[in-house]
């Protein structure tokens, strides 16, 4: 995740300002965690249908195959 953030971070610090960037690279960083959470399966089906909108997030980890 650092790579991917630091990568992120060096592209758009040519093309945008540095406040922007940053949030930028911390939305990029944050979509990067949830994948890595999903594919790795750190959390049992029981543990995602107990999370706020849980049986909407297990339906769409069974639609795309992860779960």
């Amino acid at each position: 995740m650092a790579l991917c953030s630091k990568l992120v971070y060096n592209v758009c610090s040519g093309m945008l300002p540095g406040k922007v960037t940053t949030v930028v690279t911390i939305l990029f960083a944050v979509i990067v965690y949830i994948l890595a959470v999903a594919v790795l399966k750190v959390f049992t089906k029981n543990e995602i249908l107990s999370l706020p909108m849980g049986p909407k997030i297990l339906k769409i980890l069974e639609k795309i195959k992860i779960y």
